[in-house]
């Protein structure tokens, strides 16, 4: 009686543990993540004998837990099951999946459909395995096995001084319940019911652990005084809750009760363990620089890169947040925003640069030897985040380097069909309006279906656009009818171009519409380059699928007739614009030599867009990197430009606040800032740029001073990143820090990542790490209400150092109409040259005394920004006499590329 009372105490302690845990535990998780529903998905058949044993209400109302019972038919195959086994492998609602299936549907192919770390039944081989060897950090062990354990400690079993017995059980059960008695020092014996042994066996053991099948027992006189039973068929096959019973001398325990417990702990908590932010765990991979230093090419091809796998893993990415293209790169996953919502930004670092010149100055390089300076050797967290090259300077006077600027995941790809699709909507629009009444093109924008006709939601969305009401498409009148099928664009005002990412100066303006099919109804237009094209800029400045969506159907293609702006979403293209887009907008993740992370996302031109990678890539990378980790992002071309849009655009779009700014200069750029003579790519260095100059470099320097003190406009402190080459002497290096620390820079050092990778920018790293933990007065340089051309004159005045601006008459006009339709609202985005602070590509060092010429101005609402054009712009480059495409081949045998630089 006494045993009993003991069971009966034992049975509700540790319901009242185990339940009271449950609910402290997702209190605490629900205060940091209100949004989480910890859901299990419990997948049955419906056989006579099995029903499912776990009360959905009650756990939910006992626990707050959600339970997703899955019932197949008695009839269905093996192939069924692990159908929807894989159906919730996937589904981000399920954490946890249980298999109450009979014996014979529990095969090895069946258990190891499982994600490992949905096993919450510990079935999977892998799980098993992890058991045995005694580290389940990452699996989970059967919460059978688990309550078992749980039973016996309750019950006063020192499991290191008895001996067990398990009978009839058989598979994954066994081998965990075996190795975690053993694990814990308790002596095991298996005997099967049908062994002539198991009499003796049971009488011998201080533990029974039986598992009933064909109404197969044993008398209870085997049973000594004290002996603990524990019988595992109702937990695993019958439809009771919960039983507890006795046996003469001994105590039966059902663990039905304790299995789903244990299940719905585990498998609650461990997901949302996953789902926290993680330490990194990051593994760098050493770099021995060499001397004379290799080609670019020569030192990636020394080092093997990690698996992205693998990178992915070290810096906290959940298996299902990964996309793999291949082994070295992987799109990551938006949902990573969702679930670390709650976790703090690290600090945000931007790499701008003085004004180049021809041979560029390595903000670049820059940006990633800081990055695996922080990582590989300070230790610190840390991304880097940059564009991707486009396709077209590669083949015509970059070159080529590996992956990152040939296909990569094929964001450009998309873009370019995304572009040309409109481009062909727009032609195909304007000529069937002009070849069909207005009741043939009704019909056939509406069509009957089946002898139903009805609107598309686009088509709806139009409607209520023009204030028409009507949902039902034959209780539209004639006047309503030709409203909604007239777009009447006016062919002359089209302002959306095709686009193509290779360099190509005779698609700079060409005629369409020649075919006799298309019925004389002929224009001019012109190629870009795909990265000039809108929707990259929307890419980079998007913040998810909806959002951008939302900025595709906002796109002004031209204007109609009476001078009314035509949408995407009146062409009704949108939706297909975002199904092309939907993988693009995810970041791709790539490494460094080093093996420190990098996203790779979006490339706008700098010099008629913003410039910058995409707002997604640097959110994703905050907060990855963690409150105490770094993100450093690149702008394009110089201060003047890429920085200046960055704060003024993509700050503003992103919220995002920047607390340090890295200023990349060269010595060779100042000596021509200074007065010395052009360079151009390929060609050897005039004597200037190889022999001490230091007065070249000291006139350079104006350059570098009106560059941090546009900087300082926006309250952003600078550190001024000089990139060492080989000619520079330590007497010109001294010489520029000295005047950018007393220009106002907060630190000024040498960078020697080139040759030596990041332990050559430790001193960069370390200046960055010192002046981010600043507090700085961030502002925006002027108010979105200020008008269009107040906004163009403060660009022009405080960053260009212009003494005024001129309009054209035609860019008046635009800024009227722009401001008639609402417009004047959005920040600026000035198209110029980068070669120089001025409108004046050869005007070096800091230009004065002249007026800004704005020839034209544009608009892309989707993207939301006014482009003023400064001077001639071109939106398509051309090939040079010998691109660089001579060098490129391929090896037919090793596939290996050849002409790399």
């Amino acid at each position: 009686m006494c045993l009993m009372v003991k069971c009966a105490i034992c049975v509700h302690l540790i319901y009242s543990d185990i339940v009271q845990k449950c609910r402290e535990e997702l209190k605490a998780i629900r205060e940091t993540n209100p949004d989480l529903k910890p859901t299990l998905a419990i997948i049955q058949v419906c056989l006579c004998l099995i029903q499912c044993y776990i009360p959905a209400d009650f756990v939910s109302t006992q626990i707050g837990l959600n339970v997703m019972q899955i019932c197949l038919p008695r009839q269905c195959t093996e192939d069924e099951v692990i159908d929807e086994i894989l159906r919730l492998n996937e589904d981000s609602r399920v954490h946890g999946i249980f298999l109450h299936l009979p014996q014979s549907f529990l095969s090895r192919s069946v258990r190891n459909a499982i994600k490992p770390q949905k096993d919450v039944d510990g079935v999977s081989d892998l799980n098993v395995g992890r058991v045995v060897l005694g580290d389940q950090r990452d699996g989970f062990a059967s919460p059978v096995a688990g309550a078992v354990l749980e039973m016996l400690a309750r019950h006063g079993v020192y499991l290191f001084v008895y001996m067990a017995v398990l009978v009839g059980v058989e598979g994954p059960l066994k081998a965990t319940i075996q190795c975690l008695l053993q694990n814990n020092g308790m002596m095991v014996q298996t005997c099967q019911w049908s062994s002539k042994h198991l009499q003796k066996q049971i009488m011998d053991s201080d533990v029974v652990i039986l598992l009933e099948t064909d109404h197969k027992s044993f008398p209870p006189t085997w049973i000594r005084p004290g002996v603990a039973v524990i019988n595992l068929s109702s937990a695993l096959m019958e439809g009771t809750f919960l039983q507890s019973k006795s046996i003469k001398h001994g105590t039966h325990y059902n663990s039905c009760f304790f299995t789903l417990l244990y299940m719905k702990l585990r498998s609650s908590t461990r997901w949302i363990q996953e789902q926290q932010y993680q330490p990194w765990r990051l593994r760098p991979l050493k770099l021995q620089p060499l001397s004379p230093v290799p080609s670019d090419i020569e030192i990636s091809r020394a080092q093997t890169p990690k698996p992205i796998s693998q990178l992915a893993q070290e810096i906290g990415l959940l298996p299902e947040e990964l996309e793999a293209y291949g082994n070295t790169k992987a799109k990551v996953h938006l949902s990573l925003l969702n679930r670390f919502q709650h976790q703090p930004n690290g600090k945000y670092v931007l790499v701008a640069g003085i004004t180049p010149t021809p041979l560029g100055e390595g903000k670049s390089t820059v940006t990633t030897g800081l990055v695996q300076a922080l990582s590989a050797h300070l230790k610190l967290n840390s991304f880097a985040c940059l564009r991707q090259p486009s396709q077209g300077p590669t083949f015509g006077v970059k070159g080529v380097f590996l992956c990152f600027n040939l296909h990569l995941t094929g964001d450009i790809h998309a873009i370019t069909a995304a572009n040309n699709l409109v481009a062909a909507a727009i032609d195909a629009r304007i000529l069937h309006e002009a070849t069909q009444s207005d009741k043939a093109l009704y019909r056939r924008l509406v069509p009957s279906v089946n002898g139903v006709r009805c609107f598309s939601p686009i088509q709806m969305a139009r409607l209520q656009r023009l204030g028409i009401n009507e949902s039902d498409p034959s209780d539209l009148t004639p006047e309503e009818v030709r409203a909604f099928v007239r777009l009447d664009l006016d062919p002359e005002k089209v302002t959306w171009q095709r686009v193509v990412d290779t360099n190509d100066r005779f698609l700079r303006k060409i005629t369409v519409g020649q075919a006799n099919t298309e019925k004389g109804h002929a224009r001019q237009t012109q190629f870009d380059i795909a990265v000039a094209s809108e929707i990259m800029a929307i890419l980079a400045l998007t913040d998810g699928l909806a959002d951008m969506r939302a900025r595709l159907g906002r796109m002004v293609v031209g204007s109609n007739r009476n001078g009314q702006p035509i949408t995407a979403d009146d062409l009704g293209v949108t939706g297909a614009l975002a199904v092309l887009m939907k993988d693009a907008i995810k970041p791709t993740l790539m490494q460094t030599l080093e093996g420190t992370p990098v996203f790779v996302h979006a490339g706008p031109f700098a010099n008629i867009a913003h410039g910058n990678s995409s707002v997604l890539a640097d959110k994703l990378a905050l907060k990855l990197v963690g409150e105490e980790g770094f993100v450093v992002t690149e702008a394009g071309f110089g201060a003047d430009i890429g920085m200046e849009k960055f704060f003024n655009i993509k700050c503003r779009t992103s919220g995002l606040k920047p607390d340090v700014v890295v200023l990349v200069a060269t010595v060779r750029a100042l000596k021509m800032h200074g007065g010395g003579p052009n360079v151009t790519a390929g060609v050897p260095l005039p004597k200037e740029y190889i022999n001490e100059n230091l007065q070249l470099v000291a006139d350079g320097c104006s350059n570098l001073k009106k560059q941090i003190q546009i900087a300082h406009l926006f309250g952003v402190p600078v550190v001024v990143a000089l990139n060492v080459f080989k000619t520079d002497t330590q007497a010109e290096i001294e010489l520029v820090c000295r005047i950018a620390e007393a220009s106002g820079a907060s630190a000024a050092v040498q960078c020697h990542h080139w040759s030596r990778g990041g332990r050559g920018s430790v001193e960069l790293a370390q200046a960055v790490k010192k002046v981010a933990s600043q507090k700085n007065n961030f502002q925006f340089l002027y108010n979105l209400q200020d008008s269009i051309v107040e906004k163009i004159r403060t660009i022009a005045q405080k960053v260009y150092g212009a003494d005024d601006i001129e309009l054209s008459p035609e860019a008046q006009a635009k800024i009227d109409y722009y401001n008639q339709q609402g417009f004047g609202a959005l920040p600026i985005c000035m198209a110029k040259t980068h070669l120089s602070l001025s409108h004046m590509p050869e005007k070096k060092g800091v230009p004065t005394g002249f007026i800004l010429p704005i020839r034209d101005i544009r608009a892309s609402i989707g993207a939301g920004f006014i482009y003023p054009l400064v001077g001639t712009m071109s939106t398509m480059p051309g090939l040079p006499t010998r691109p660089c495409f001579y060098d490129i081949d391929l090896d037919p045998v090793t596939e290996e590329i050849k002409g790399l630089f």
